[in-house]
């Protein structure tokens, strides 16, 4: 991720030491680099519209230049100088060796024909002694020095077989200190550092921060607190403090900070069928399966949590929105982290106690591409290496999924296209009792929730609790207008009436209440409670908290859970804290109710509107 600024480095080392480099002849005049793609995206749109061959590279680290070329060495001098003075590119833009970009992002599907040659990173080794390029000497010119020195040809691009396998190239090596870079003096460490461009300088930074040397802005500025930072790090790594790190030393930091790479084995994939390129920890991960819109890439037995997703589908700003929605109901998208949705894209973050996940979406020429990584949690270290490589090294390549490659086994209600739905950890019922979105249920169902929803996706908070009654009061966290309110019967029934309960009984799967009819055995509890009504009726555990109602539509109760206990009670028994005790605990809440006495008589269908109308899913997550 990082090898330009090694290369960097070593370029400038050999300037220093009377050398010069050469990639091919080729160079670029870098005028501007970014954090992030977007907004390097968007300044490469204001560029565009007043210069020609505006390009756009990965630079690693998740920065992203912006350069002009590519040229001959003597054209791109002059050029620099052109623009310069007429204030078209800023005054700090320089020349560059091809050989400093990474993958290329701009124009949109430029390719790496003979037209345009290709970029690499690769390493700078020496040429003969005596021969000198014009790159060479147009760098030279540009640091305001003439050297005689050497280099070798830029590394071949390889192209990825259009096959429908997953192609995966070698692994590439990671960055490693150089122990042969001669060390310099001060002198020549300022000279060779003064080569390093803005992105350059401030992944530096980045690396002082993740060492624990430097908590200030990352800008790319070597002030005094870049400069205590780097002598810093020199004494405590067993350096000279000069607070100016040499090429060496520069190499030393970068690679230590790689170093927590060591074992993920980043290679290029690319998966012709999805139409994308990217470089993946194949270390840990194996192709699974493809999945419409995904390619999935499963952990092995080393890091069973790690899970890759390529992301790939034809589809417009809508089928965008609605692959935004359907990806955070996944498990492997926590729901707590940003989110971000844009007119050409997303992005997903999130974290728990088990993962932590980040996804990327980009929306172009109707097809919707992109990719998620999922990783262990507590290993925030690798997995933020890793996210940046695998931003700076996406690139989308002809072919999309078919989004009817959907096996049998990725159909299932609990699979989006294979992959598990995030569920919650129980589905209970509720019923309104006011028209502003409060409502009573189960006091033990939401005991100890994390998050609380209604039918899924309606937030909601827990108002009040008493745990005598069983009863619980929440409220949705915004603006909900019910279907139906319940009435509170103050007047029990009698007894041997028919009843109904409203619940989930088969956790929440369908999206309305069903109703399961017993009647009324007793108004009392087996221990001769007061509060409690016993029912003969068959229930299960998405039941409690349901309305019980009479047969005119008026609630009685609210279901209580079956006792977990040591007592063994016939299945068709069940208890309900009565209307009356509900009506007192609302009070104390300051929500007024509505009370109603006598007994009507609805018509079974109408029974069931009324139900389910008032009755709603609570569900308690993690």
């Amino acid at each position: 991720m990082f090898r330009s600024i090694l290369i960097a480095g070593a370029t400038a080392a050999l300037l220093a030491h009377g050398a010069a480099a050469q990639q091919g002849d080729v160079v670029y005049i870098q005028i501007e680099a970014q954090p992030s793609l977007n907004e390097a995206e968007a300044r490469l749109r204001d560029y565009a519209g007043g210069l020609q061959d505006v390009n756009g590279f990965s630079l690693g680290g998740g920065w992203y230049g912006i350069a002009l070329g590519p040229f001959a060495p003597e054209v791109a001098a002059e050029q620099l100088r052109s623009l310069r003075a007429a204030g078209r590119i800023p005054r700090d833009s320089y020349l560059a060796a091809a050989g400093e970009y990474g993958r290329q992002f701009w124009p949109v599907g430029a390719g790496r024909g003979a037209s345009q040659p290709p970029v690499t990173a690769a390493p700078l080794d020496p040429a003969p002694e005596g021969q000198v390029s014009s790159l060479a000497a147009a760098l030279a010119e540009q640091v305001g020095e003439r050297t005689a020195g050497a280099s070798a040809a830029p590394e071949a691009a390889t192209e990825a077989p259009a096959a429908e396998q997953v192609a995966i190239a070698e692994p590439k090596p990671q960055p490693q200190p150089q122990p042969s870079i001669p060390e310099e003096t001060p002198a020549q460490a300022r000279r060779s550092e003064a080569q390093l461009s803005a992105a350059e300088r401030q992944q530096l930074q980045v690396a002082l921060r993740w060492s624990g040397h430097y908590d200030s802005a990352i800008d790319g500025a070597f002030g005094n607190g870049t400069r205590m930072a780097m002598g810093a790090w020199q004494r405590d790594n067993g350096y000279e403090v000069t607070g100016i790190l040499t090429t060496r030393q520069r190499a030393d930091l970068i690679g230590k900070y790689n170093a927590v790479l060591e074992g993920t084995a980043m290679q290029q994939v690319t998966d012709a069928k999805a139409g994308i390129a990217i470089e993946l920890p194949m270390g840990v991960l194996a192709f699974d399966r493809r999945e419409a819109p995904f390619a999935i890439y499963k952990g092995n037995g080393e890091l069973p949590e790690a899970q890759a997703l390529l992301i790939s589908q034809p589809g417009d700003r809508k089928a965008l929105g609605g692959l935004y929605e359907i990806l955070q109901t996944l498990a492997i998208v926590p729901v707590n982290g940003p989110r971000s949705l844009r007119r050409d894209g997303f992005s997903l973050s999130g974290a728990n106690a088990r993962i932590t996940s980040h996804t990327e979406v980009q929306l172009r020429d109707g097809q919707i591409k992109g990719w998620t990584l999922v990783w262990p949690a507590g290993d925030e270290a690798r997995f933020e290496r890793i996210v940046n490589i695998m931003k700076t090294s996406f690139r989308a390549t002809p072919g999309v999924l078919d989004p009817a490659s959907v096996s049998d086994d990725g159909q299932s209600l609990d699979l989006v296209s294979g992959l598990p739905i995030r569920k919650p950890r129980e589905t209970v019922a509720g019923f309104f009792v006011d028209a502003r979105g409060a409502l009573l249920t189960s006091a033990a169902s939401v005991a100890g929730c994390g998050r609380l929803t209604l039918d899924g996706s309606y937030g909601a908070e827990l108002v009040q609790s008493d745990a005598t009654l069983g009863v619980a009061l929440l409220r949705a966290t915004s603006a909900l207008a019910p279907r139906g309110v319940a009435r509170l019967r103050t007047d029990m029934p009698r007894l041997g009436s028919e009843v109904a309960v409203a619940g989930f009984p088969y956790g929440g799967v369908l999206s309305a209440a069903t109703l399961t009819f017993g009647a009324l055995e007793d108004s009392k509890g087996l221990g001769g409670e007061e509060t409690l009504a016993r029912l003969a009726v068959e229930v299960t555990p998405g039941d409690a908290g349901g309305p019980v109602l009479d047969a005119g539509g008026a609630v009685v109760g609210v279901l209580m859970p079956r006792d977990a206990g040591a007592k063994q009670l016939p299945e068709d028994v069940a208890f309900a804290t009565d209307a009356s005790a509900l009506l007192a605990f609302l009070q104390s809440a300051g929500v007024s109710g509505t009370s109603s006495q006598g007994e009507g008589v609805m018509a079974p269908e109408d029974l069931t509107a009324a139900a389910r109308d008032m009755t709603v899913a609570v569900n308690c997550w993690e």
